[in-house]
This record gives structure tokens, sequence and C-alpha cells, in this order.
């Protein structure tokens, strides 16, 4: 990067803001779509540092939803659990639908047998009581 006059480098706002996302890349899409008159350069560090934190928040869960599946790699279904398992995120991508994502895995309690031990002892002295 060129020096300036007094000698140091030019910082990028990510760099001084300790971010990874672009910061300069939101906020002149921000001041571009117009959602304000004014919109100051703390708006544009605010809603990065927003994005990264969720971003890194929802891979990580993804990523440990990938290695509960014995899997190498993250795909569109351990996003898909990550999320409908945390309760705050569910809530905030409530009715989304994630393509490739699958369903969760649900059984329904009252499809379940109670005591299955019970149920077949029951059904085999119906059967002899019946011959």
């Amino acid at each position: 990067m060129p020096a300036r006059a007094d000698g140091q480098k030019r910082q990028t706002l990510a760099l001084r803001a300790g971010l990874v996302f672009n910061v300069a890349r939101f906020l002149k899409r921000m001041r571009k779509d117009r959602y304000a008159k004014q919109i100051g350069t703390g708006a544009g560090v605010y809603i990065t540092a927003l994005l990264e934190y969720m971003t890194a928040e929802i891979l990580e869960l993804a990523g440990n939803a990938a290695v509960d599946s014995k899997k190498n790699r993250i795909n569109p279904r351990h996003i898909m659990m990550a999320i409908r398992h945390d309760d705050e995120l569910n809530k905030l991508f409530g009715h989304v639908t994630f393509h490739q994502g699958g369903v969760l895995p649900n059984i329904h309690p009252t499809l379940l047998n109670k005591n299955p031990r019970k149920a077949t002892s029951e059904n085999l002295n119906d059967s002899m009581a019946k011959v």
C-alpha cells in the first residue's frame, strides 16, 4: 500500500475494525440502496460485524453437525440441522427452506410403543386365547 504523508500505511476499514468481511462493500451498498438520507461509517462497521458473527456462528454449528454425521465437508443438510436445533437461529430462519436440506428426523410419540415386550406378550396371549 502506498505510504501516507506522515509515514504510515493506509488501512482499510475492515483492518481497522478487525473484521474479515469487506466493510466498504457493505457501506457502499447501504448508501446505494438509500436506507437513510445519511449513513455513517459506523453503520457499515456494525452491519459487517453482525453478518460476520452470524456467519461464524452458523458455520461452527454446521461443522459440529458434519462431525456428528462423520463427514469432512459441510453440506446444506448440516447447515439446516444446525439452524433447526438452535432455538434463536430457528426463530430467525423459521420460514426458510433449505435446498437439499431434507427434513428433521422426527417420529411422533404416539407411534412409538411404550413397552415393546409387554405389547408382544399381550399379542401372544390374545392369539393363544383365540385358538
